[in-house]
């Protein structure tokens, strides 16, 4: 097969199908990944063997004008202020890179507040968004474009989501506290107006009330270690006490390291004195000293669910530039696992479940050394 001399002109589709033996519309059946049930297996790989010979790389900005399609998407997060949205943009890319498609990170400059609309005109520049809850409350303009959404730790409305299983999380925390023996539980809680954190407050109210425990205060912070350190230290006063709290139910790992940073300065040890828990698991949990008990929330899997679910709403589009991504898989019934998580190809996670247009992932607790039976009166 001839090569592409480098002085040469760029290749075109028709020296691609020239190559290979085939039509044009065969090569942009094959490169444009809608072979599948139309092109025999053979055929479709002669036509790539082809292609990566020539050096042919499609002309983007050609087949957009020409499908009305970028095959790009936009991930809307807060500020990369810790590795958790990095995970969930991993999970995401991954997912979209099997489909052909490309994925923009727009990080909200101003951190964890509403995302200023990154396009002026985001309807010619991209076929879909996927956006945390955290950071989107100015895109009012993509939605009221009817550019396809799907949304992160959001309340599910008539916008397709992807949530962890919060509630359940926060119950899970409880649990563990309760059977350890804590009667009284204060919340250092994130004042971040956002649906997963009042999801939380209202879970662990839930879960303590009825059970013969008390959650004796809630103290809200910025979503900082400095936050939590001045949250805990003002939850921990009075200890030891007959109302002080044995333990401290933080929203976030970053919260939980201010917290055991509060009681370190206020001569209190963790667990014998108090008991700290975390949410997310970032590595973090893991550097700190005891580490954290926390809720594992796979964002690789939230990332790569929100990618597959915007495929969906672009396949039910006319015209879509969706179709020929493969179709979410039914998930399964499965345990969750702290176990590192199976590449984000098309398929979804086992544990992955869908109601309607809201997809639900499981999260899981994970006991470490910050968490022990409340002190002896």
């Amino acid at each position: 097969m001839p090569q592409r001399d480098a002085a040469g002109p760029r290749p075109t589709s028709r020296d691609v199908a020239h190559a290979a033996g085939v039509s044009q519309a065969t090569v942009s059946l094959v490169l444009g990944d809608k072979w599948r049930g139309r092109v025999a297996e053979p055929t479709a790989e002669r036509v790539r063997a082809a292609a990566r010979t020539l050096g042919y790389r499609p002309n983007l900005a050609a087949r957009s004008l020409r499908t009305g399609h970028t095959r790009t998407a936009l991930l809307v997060v807060p500020a990369l202020t810790n590795d958790f949205f990095a995970g969930v943009y991993t999970g995401a890319v991954e997912v979209a890179s099997a489909h052909g498609f490309g994925l923009v990170l727009y990080p909200s400059p101003t951190g964890i507040a509403p995302a200023r609309d990154p396009f002026a005109s985001a309807r010619a520049a991209l076929d879909g968004v996927i956006a945390s809850s955290m950071a989107v409350e100015s895109l009012a303009e993509l939605r009221a474009g009817g550019l396809p959404l799907v949304m992160l730790d959001s309340d599910a409305s008539d916008t397709a989501t992807v949530n962890f299983d919060i509630a359940d999380g926060m119950r899970q925390v409880a649990r563990h506290l309760l059977a350890l023996g804590h009667r009284r539980i204060a919340h250092v809680a994130s004042a971040v107006d956002s649906w997963t954190f009042a999801v939380r407050a209202r879970a662990l109210a839930g879960a303590v009330a009825g059970s013969g425990a008390r959650l004796v205060r809630t103290e809200r912070c910025e979503l900082s270690v400095p936050g939590g350190l001045a949250a805990a230290t003002r939850a921990l006063a009075g200890v030891p006490g007959p109302d002080a709290p044995t333990a401290l139910v933080c929203d976030d790992d970053l919260l939980a390291a201010g917290a055991l940073k509060a009681a370190r300065r206020l001569g209190l040890r963790v667990p014998e004195d108090v008991s700290v828990t975390g949410f997310d698991d970032l590595a973090l949990a893991r550097a700190v000293e005891p580490e954290l008990t926390t809720l594992r929330l796979p964002a690789a899997d939230m990332g790569a669910a929100g990618m597959r679910a915007l495929l969906a709403e672009l396949a039910e589009r006319p015209g879509s530039s969706g179709p020929s991504a493969a179709p979410a898989a039914t998930p399964t019934a499965a345990s969750a696992s702290s176990a590192p998580s199976a590449p984000h190809d098309a398929e979804a996670p086992e544990s992955e479940k869908e109601g309607g247009r809201e997809t639900v992932l499981p999260v899981t607790l994970l006991a470490r050394a910050s968490t022990g039976p409340p002190p002896t009166p």
